[in-house]
Parts: C-alpha cells; sequence; structure tokens
C-alpha cells in the first residue's frame, strides 16, 4: 500500500473475493489546482489486518479507474492516515446512512462544487456543508436545523467514527491503541540511498525514541467560521488535516518574505503530508526561492538548505532532499523539488495553510502524529512533534557524492524499492535512535515488526508515553494493545502490511 498523511481514505486496487459491496461509489480527487489526480471506484467492506491489528467490517474503496501512479509504483492502493472528516468514503457512507432521503439531491449540488474546490487543495472536502458543516456559501443553519440540533449532529458525526472512519482513526476511536498516534520516517532514495530507515510506527513512538526529544506543536483546529464543524461545546473546535503553525521560513540562513497574495489575517502554517512527493508554497515565495538560487537550475555541487522554523525550533530540508538531477548525463545541473500551489483564501471554504511540506522534508525528520481526542479535542489536542535527522554535515555528503559521479562520469543514485519479503532488525541507529536503513541498501532488506505492548500509560521507553505533554494531554489514557511496524519504501511512498 501507499501511505499518504494528508488522504484520509483507505483504497485497493485488487479487493479479495470477500469483499462486501456497499453499492456506493466514490470518486476521490487528490493534489491542488495544478495536479488533478483521482481515483473511483465501489465502496465495501471487508476484515483488515495490520501488523496484527484487525478491525472486521472495515470500509474502503474498491478502485477501478484511475490517473494515479500508484500502478506503477507497485502500489496495491492508499492506506490513507489522515483524519475522518478528510474522508470521501467516511462522508459517503455517513450521507447514506444519516441522510438517505437526500441522497438524490445532494449529489446533483455536489458535482458543480467540485470545480470550485479545484482552487483550493480542499476537494475531499466538498461535501462538507451537508454534514452541518459550514462553508462560505453555507454559513447560515444547515438544513435550517436548530443550533441544539446541529450540536446533535456533530455528536453523531464524531460517533461515527467508531464504525466507518478509516482504518487507523477508527482504531483510535474505539481506544484499541495505547496512544492514539502514528510515527513516520522516510528512507532516501536519491542522492545518497540510506537515511532514515522507512518506517511506521503505530500505537506509540518507534522503541528508542524518546517523546522528550521531539518539538511538539499544534494541529489547526478549524472554527465554524473557517468552515469547521459545529461546536459542540463552548470554544470547542475540530481538526480536519495535519496543518501546522510555522514560524518562519530561510533559505542559506536568509529570512524569507511572507507571501503578499494571501491575506496577512491568515496565520503561516504548513500541510505534513507524505503523499507529497515535492516542497508545495505560495507561488511568490516560490519564485523569490529561485530568484535566489539563480534560476529554476543550478550546480548540483552548491548545497542549499531550506528551513523551516516549527515550535521555535529550526528543521532543515537535507540539501541531498532538496535537488533533483535535470537530465541523465549531467550531474551539474540540479533543480530544487520545489512547486507552486493554491493560495489560502479566508472565507473560501477550503485549508488555510500556505505550504505543504512533502517527502523532501520528511526525509530529514521522524514526525510523530498524535490525533488526540475526537470527541474532545480541547481537552486532548491533536498535535505533531518533529526529531530533526539531518547531520551537520549533509551538504558536504552532497558536493562529495557529486563530485564522485562526476569524475566516474555516471549519473547520481537512485532506487525504486520493492516490498520486503523477510523481518529483521535494523541496520544501525542514528540521530534521537532512529533506525538508520544500510548505506548500500536498496529498500528490499529485511525489517523489523516490535510485538504489541501492554500496560501502563507509562512504559519502559522513558520518560511520559503521553506525546506532547505540555500542551494539554490528559493524563490515565486508555491503554489497549499497540504495535509498531517498520516497513521500506516504494520511490516515495510507504507500504505497509495492510491485508486485502
Amino acid at each position: 500500500m501507499c501511505q499518504g498523511t494528508c488522504s484520509s481514505e483507505n483504497t485497493a486496487l485488487y479487493p479479495p473475493n470477500t469483499f462486501h459491496d456497499m453499492g456506493l461509489d466514490a470518486t476521490l480527487v487528490y493534489g491542488d489546482s495544478q495536479t488533478g489526480t483521482y481515483a473511483r471506484g465501489v465502496i465495501g467492506y471487508d476484515a483488515v489486518s495490520l501488523a496484527g491489528l484487525t478491525l472486521q467490517d472495515q470500509y474502503f474503496a474498491a478502485i477501478n479507474d484511475t490517473n494515479t501512479s500508484v500502478v506503477q509504483s507497485r502500489c496495491s492502493g492508499i492506506f490513507g492516515l489522515g483524519f475522518p472528516l478528510n474522508s470521501v468514503i467516511w462522508t459517503d457512507l455517513f450521507l447514506n446512512q444519516h441522510r438517505v432521503s437526500r441522497r438524490r439531491s445532494l449529489k446533483r449540488e455536489v458535482v458543480p462544487r467540485i470545480a470550485v474546490a479545484w482552487r483550493n487543495y480542499a476537494s475531499r472536502w466538498f461535501e462538507k456543508s451537508t454534514l452541518g458543516i459550514s462553508s462560505s456559501r453555507h454559513i447560515d443553519t444547515p438544513f435550517n436545523q436548530s443550533m441544539h440540533q446541529q450540536k446533535r449532529q456533530t455528536s453523531t458525526i464524531i460517533s461515527s467514527f467508531g464504525e466507518s472512519a478509516p482504518f487507523i482513526p477508527r482504531l483510535v476511536s474505539l481506544g484499541a491503541l495505547a496512544l492514539p498516534m502514528f510515527a513516520i520516517a522516510l528512507q532516501r532514495d536519491t542522492i545518497e540511498i540510506g537515511g532514515n530507515e522507512g518506517m511506521l510506527s503505530i500505537g506509540g513512538l518507534p522503541l528508542g525514541v524518546q517523546n522528550e526529544s521531539l518539538t511538539w506543536v499544534p494541529v489547526r483546529k478549524y472554527t465554524l467560521q473557517q468552515g469547521g464543524l459545529i461546536q459542540d461545546a463552548p470554544l470547542e473546535a475540530y481538526p480536519i488535516a495535519w496543518e501546522i503553525p510555522v514560524d518562519d521560513v530561510f533559505l542559506d540562513g536568509v529570512k524569507l518574505p511572507r507571501s503578499q497574495l494571501s491575506s496577512p489575517n491568515i496565520s503561516l502554517s504548513a500541510l505534513i503530508d507524505t503523499g507529497n512527493s515535492l516542497i508545495r508554497g505560495p507561488p511568490d515565495v516560490i519564485s523569490h526561492i529561485q530568484n535566489m538560487l539563480g534560476g529554476p537550475h543550478f550546480a548540483c555541487s552548491s548545497p542549499h538548505t531550506l528551513t523551516f522554523q516549527i515550535g521555535g525550533r529550526l528543521f532543515p530540508v537535507d540539501p541531498r532532499d532538496f535537488v533533483s538531477q535535470v537530465r541523465l548525463g549531467n550531474v551539474e545541473v540540479c533543480a530544487a523539488n520545489l512547486a507552486q500551489t493554491d493560495v489560502p483564501v479566508l472565507g473560501g471554504g477550503g485549508y488555510l495553510y500556505s505550504w505543504s511540506l512533502g517527502d523532501p522534508f520528511l526525509k530529514g525528520v521522524l514526525a510523530a502524529f498524535y490525533y488526540g481526542s475526537f470527541a474532545g479535542p480541547s481537552q486532548d489536542p491533536p498535535r505533531i512533534g518533529f526529531l530533526s535527522t539531518v547531520p551537520s554535515d549533509a551538504g558536504e555528503q552532497l558536493e562529495d557524492t557529486v563530485s564522485a559521479a562526476a569524475m566516474e562520469q555516471d549519473d547520481l543514485p537512485g532506487t525504486k524499492a520493492s516490498p520486503p519479503s523477510s523481518l529483521s532488525s535494523p541496520w544501525s541507529t542514528g540521530i534521537g535512535g532512529i533506525p538508520l536503513a544500510s548505506p548500500l541498501s536498496t529498500g528490499t532488506g529485511d525489517i523489523p515488526v516490535v510485538s504489541p505492548l501492554t500496560g501502563s500509560a507509562h512504559d519502559d521507553r522513558g520518560g511520559s508515553s503521553q506525546p506532547g505533554q505540555a500542551n494539554g494531554a490528559r493524563e490515565g489514557i486508555k491503554v489497549g494493545s499497540a504495535t509498531a511496524l517498520w516497513s521500506t519504501f516504494v520511490t516515495l511512498a510507504m507500504w505497509t502490511f495492510l491485508h486485502f
């Protein structure tokens, strides 16, 4: 399976014979207005298992029409890790179960809204007004409901997560994990093969990684005025995507200007998305960066460092992940792994982030994603923790790699990995105890699986097992089974043991 933290969808290209068709179709739209990839298929359910965790009657979509690259990447589908509110599959199921009489008319309303949604990376959010969630055109009371009815509907929405949410959020809703979280690290597959071991850890941090070594920041919660759910309690707001505040952005130590294309009333934020192979940002800021680099193409041997200040700490993009070779046979000319993306608009009914930090950023960190409480995010808020793994000599390593490739008249290395077939220990550990991939590995080596964890909310990894405790974490969290799974990556996407 390919994996994405922005996407909430669980999809499979080849469903098993035990797949139960619900008779509902799903159209999934990915990317921003400049990408426009899609997947279509039927919604059904089956038993799903992942690293010892099993859920019966898990809903997902069996895809039979797509223009995405998952087939070429040898993935069997997409394993979404986003919030349930961002899921078209969950939305379709909720509408079918709670708005059956309105289903036909609602579908007619959705079609013209898709075109509007392309303007902002909110295309998976286009049916929100039908759920009692506001939008710029539906800011008044949805379906002429009273506020009491709307609050009750919000409670119904949240309670439905235990039945029809995507796999990991559903486990969280059911209290089946020791901690409502997962953590990821991406392996470098270009320039210099290796870096962090490709890894997905579910229900806690990877063994050996301490909670105190991460910098934790809150996930943006959308108010009613920003297009979020009706508040179920005073001052309550709910998360929709893995979006976090950003203090500032720097290139080679120089602070970049803020975008002039969006309202200054929109605070600077970024989406953290493993399904994005680039770093996407405001068009005017991306153009400014390219001007600082001397144009879209520049010398591969000149390392550049794009740095994001998050939670008061600097998180650089490894110079080796920042660039790509432009043409085969020429290791002298590179381009930055950057792209422009849509500008957030206040009252536009879409997301408010300016940056989308994809794989080039995530290859240089361990990122931990904590869902918190779906029902009471103000008491147990969602957050993301980062631990930078970029070595201080990363720029020198890039120079050495380019020089060696030029002397050998060879291209910079790259690899596409197949799913692993056996399990063993990691090659070594690096910064913060994060497992490292072998420098000579092509991604087809062995991977370890950790046994399920049980016990108290403080485990034997040292320190508090509750992430981001300074940000208002609750005590006495319910502990169920937990597990951790390491896996190698297929190109720039996660392959996991999702059993369809």
